[in-house]
This record gives structure tokens, C-alpha cells and sequence, in this order.
């Protein structure tokens, strides 16, 4: 692999790094930077010794470039393109749990950043897995990884080539869906219990019209303040954490 790569085939920081290992991620090699040393870096180390991925002593200056400017910590691995599931398998999952699904869908989350803390929100959340459309979306790239915090390693995440007919097909398959948009009724009015998915939508946009009339219902948070929406991510977990205490009273 060419030393320059970055982006997509890299996770920098020492939790992601340490949770991609444990994860059984496919490793490239370990990168640390010249003088780092302490914390968790020994496990990490003792960890890729142990499954003979190599390790390469890397510049500040090298380690700076191959992480665009992400916080590294020192530390960072290469690695190849985060595998996605298919969407039956997160109703397999919940099948397996014995937990009616409970899916997020992204339509068409653009901020890595965003996507990265909704995945982290979801997977403390109980929920089973997450939807991305193929084009227009932010992929599991490094920066998503470091916002999750590791629980990309533990969330199931299917890529779809089309969200208005993925919605239709869990539908079909039993699941309500639900959109989340300030034109709708307030959360308490929905009973979250039975298979049901999230729809969050992108940034500036929201949910496109199209897979708004997919919905089941449509959602929406009470505005106290003097703004009418909230960061993607924020919504998510509200909306995320609603679900869960429906499901665990």
C-alpha cells in the first residue's frame, strides 16, 4: 500500500484504532509517530504483534499529513474500505436478539462528522443498524470512524442504491417508519415498540420529499428558542433515546 494513503483506508486515535483491532478489522499496518509512547499504546502494539500486522514508525510531520489534520494521538492504522452489511442482515440481528428491528436511516447525511456521532448515539441506543444511500452521503471514511469512537466496530451499516425503495421494502417486511421533520406531531405521540425506522435527514435540506411520503409519520421536536431545527446528530439521539425508553420502561 502506498505510504500517502489516506482518507478511507486510515483510523487515527488511539480508541478507534485499539476498537479496529479488537474488531477484527483487515489491518494494512500500524503507523506510530517517532516519540509516542505511554496510555494504550502497548496494548495496541502487544495486539498487532499478536495477529502479525506490521508496525512502521512514522515523522510528526508524515503522521500530521497522513491524517488530513485529524487528532492522532500518535497513533494510526491503514486499512482497507469498512465492510457494509446488506439490510436483511440488521433484521437478522434484531431476530436474533429477539427485538423487533429498530433501524436509523441517513438520507443523504453529507458531514462526516454528524454521521460519525450517530452512529455512536445509535449503537448505545440498542439500534440494530444504519442506512446510507450510495451517492450523497458521507462514507465510513476516517473521519467517521473517529467521531463514532469505536462503535463503528459494533454497528451494522448498509449502503442502498435508493432510500425511497428500501423504505418500501421494510415496510413490506413489517417495519414503520418514521421521518423526522419540524412539520409533524411531537414524539409522544408515536408508539416506537413495533419494528419501526428512523429517517434523519440531510443537513440543510432534511429529508427529501419523496421518502417523506414514504413515512409512516413524520416527527418532530418542540422548539422553545428562537431557532427552528437542530444539528442532525442531536435530533438522532433525541430521537434515538425516545425509542429506547419506549422499548425499556
Amino acid at each position: 500500500m502506498n505510504d500517502n494513503t489516506h482518507g478511507n483506508n486510515l483510523i487515527a486515535g488511539r480508541n478507534a484504532v485499539l476498537e479496529a483491532i479488537r474488531g477484527g478489522r483487515e489491518i494494512d499496518r500500524l503507523l506510530i509517530c517517532h516519540g509516542t509512547e505511554g496510555g494504550s499504546l502497548t496494548a495496541i502494539i502487544a495486539k498487532c504483534k499478536q495477529r502479525g500486522i506490521l508496525i512502521k514508525e512514522v515523522s510528526p510531520q508524515k503522521m500530521d499529513y497522513l491524517c488530513g489534520g485529524a487528532v492522532h494521538q500518535g497513533v494510526a492504522v491503514m486499512i482497507a474500505s469498512h465492510e457494509y452489511c446488506e439490510v436483511s442482515d440488521i433484521l437478522d440481528l434484531a431476530k436474533e436478539r429477539n427485538e423487533a428491528p429498530f433501524i436509523v436511516i441517513c438520507d443523504e447525511i453529507e458531514d462526516p462528522h454528524n454521521l460519525g456521532a450517530i452512529i455512536r448515539t445509535a449503537e448505545a441506543g440498542g439500534v440494530h443498524g444504519i442506512i446510507i444511500p450510495e451517492r450523497r452521503s458521507a462514507s465510513l471514511n476516517m473521519t467517521v470512524a473517529k467521531s463514532a469512537s469505536g462503535a463503528l466496530e459494533y454497528m451494522k451499516v448498509a449502503r442502498v442504491t435508493n432510500i425511497a425503495n428500501t423504505i418500501d421494502s421494510l415496510k413490506e417486511q413489517g417495519v414503520w417508519v418514521f421521518g423526522a421533520d419540524m412539520d409533524g406531531q411531537d414524539r409522544h405521540s408515536f408508539d416506537f415498540t413495533s419494528p419501526c425506522a428512523i429517517v434523519i435527514g440531510n443537513e440543510g435540506k432534511g429529508i427529501g420529499r419523496l421518502v417523506a411520503k414514504k413515512c409512516d409519520g413524520i416527527v418532530s421536536l418542540p422548539m422553545y428558542g428562537k431557532i427552528n431545527s437542530l444539528n442532525a446528530s442531536v435530533a438522532a439521539g433525541i430521537l434515538i433515546y425516545e425509542v429506547a425508553d419506549q422499548r425499556h420502561k
